[in-house]
């Protein structure tokens, strides 16, 4: 496998310079009051184009040629902020510039960056793409990190297993740390019981690859510690409560936890935020084999709580609730934690909307401010501890799995609240992952989510 590129892939913007074509983002209004270029306007109108949201209309020159676009925003340009992504997919090839636009600079010029992710290690090549000059008011070199960081964590997520274990998402991982000259260590295999991680080593033993812990160290001491914990699990097949076939297709992503705390952490150390950074990865394929952990046993965490599995299919939060028992260890200011951990969160939310957790109001409105400001949707969820008692268990301190199926979302943040007793401010995050629908700004596939707001977040009070 080729190094990944975590910066220098090609780039869907113009650096060559030259003569760009133009494109005119327009909305039916700027037809009907007859507000942009004359010869756009009579072309438009002799078309009947109506400018509605995610149109193209080429205009040709007087002797034939291809002279620009018409590119349609629909009445409410505001409803879809990153709508310039479809731009990357349907132009044809050339080198363009959006001449006129109701959206700021940064958000179409980003808008068109993440509508021209495609992920095509498995295909032949394709035919050349469309590229977009960066106006000279974007800040160009941040719009660059954020896609190179959603771009990791898409990538992660759509390479399948054979390809993206734990073996090669280590090699990803030292990799991203080499790159920004980040510490990496790694605990692997039985090593995890000698120091102390046994219910990443339950979960992952059963594997042809050997479970592990990654982890990253960067920035300077001093400055705001935070850390990231990224779920890692390459597939569930659901152990010995094993998922049905159908529920297995989309287990590659369950990494994207790991996928999308990756993707952040390329984001900070890129921008060199004065952030004393840690990333932990608990690193895992939940198999079946003869040494497989099964329903009933009881198995004693990092932290010292034994915790009774009800379900192999819940095996999640086993992992981070080691990497999180560590994290908790160095008391950060700030500690995030990411998993595609329960059905339960997409059923109260859908796909597209992440729920988080924390009992931090001063975080959860600065997320939630941040999470508006980048049009990065999240939407915080109660950490109610009403149902805490759900997560006791009859002959041991917690189960995995609570009985019932009432509020699962909920009741896996309170398992995990259990190992975080510490830190300064915590919140976790239960996202999706993956976009089963297209949109503008993302094609079908793996999806970096929270992370831009989160990032921005972290810029605004990095200082």
């Amino acid at each position: 496998m080729a190094p990944y590129q975590f910066i220098e892939r090609p780039s869907p913007f113009n650096t060559r310079g030259g003569k760009t074509l133009p494109i005119f983002a327009i909305t039916p209004a700027h037809i009907e009051t007859g507000t942009i270029d004359p010869i756009a306007l009579d072309w438009a109108r002799k078309a009947g184009f109506r400018a509605e949201s995610g149109s193209l209309l080429l205009i040709p020159t007087e002797d034939g040629h291809l002279g620009g676009a018409l590119f349609g925003l629909g009445k409410t340009p505001s409803e879809a902020p990153f709508l310039t992504g479809k731009l990357a997919r349907t132009l044809p090839a050339g080198d363009w510039h959006i001449e006129t636009a109701p959206l700021t600079a940064n958000r179409l010029s980003l808008g068109y960056g993440l509508g021209s992710y495609r992920f095509e290690r498995y295909r032949g090549a394709t035919k050349d793409a469309p590229t977009l000059l960066i106006p000279g008011d974007a800040d160009a070199a941040d719009i660059r990190r954020q896609l190179a960081g959603v771009f990791l964590a898409r990538d992660l997520i759509n390479t399948p297993t054979n390809d993206m274990g734990p073996e090669a998402l280590e090699d990803v991982f030292r990799a991203l740390g080499e790159h920004y000259k980040a510490k990496v260590s790694v605990i692997k295999g039985d090593d995890l019981l000698t120091e102390n991680f046994p219910l990443i080593h339950t979960v992952g033993r059963a594997s042809a690859e050997a479970p592990r812990l990654l982890e990253m160290r960067w920035g300077k001491k001093g400055h705001r510690k935070v850390t990231l914990v990224g779920k890692g699990v390459c597939f569930d097949t659901g152990g010995l409560d094993i998922k049905p076939a159908s529920s297995m297709l989309l287990m590659k992503k369950d990494l994207g936890g790991a996928a999308n705390v990756m993707g952040l952490a390329l984001m900070i150390m890129d921008a060199k935020l004065k952030i004393d950074l840690r990333v932990l990865v608990p690193a895992v394929e939940n198999s079946i084999s003869a040494n497989a952990f099964r329903p009933g046993d009881i198995y004693r965490s990092r932290k010292g709580l034994t915790v009774q599995i009800d379900n192999t299919d819940a095996e999640g939060r086993l992992i981070l609730a080691d990497a999180l028992a560590l994290a908790d260890e160095d008391e950060p200011d700030l500690l995030i934690d990411m998993a595609t951990l329960t059905g339960a969160a997409r059923v109260a939310l859908g796909p597209d909307l992440p729920p988080f957790f924390t009992d931090d109001g001063d975080l959860a409105a600065d997320l939630a401010e941040a999470s508006l400001f980048v049009d990065d949707p999240l939407w915080r969820m109660p950490l109610y501890m009403g149902y805490d008692k759900d997560v006791s268990a009859r002959i041991a301190d917690l189960t995995n799995a609570p009985a019932g199926g009432m509020a699962g979302a909920i009741t896996a943040a309170l398992f995990l609240k259990r190992f975080v007793t510490r830190t300064k401010s915590w919140a976790h995050f239960d996202i999706y992952g993956w976009a089963p629908t297209e949109r503008p700004h993302s094609p079908v596939g793996g999806e970096a989510q929270a992370i831009r707001a989160l990032y921005h977040h972290l810029r605004m009070s990095a200082g």
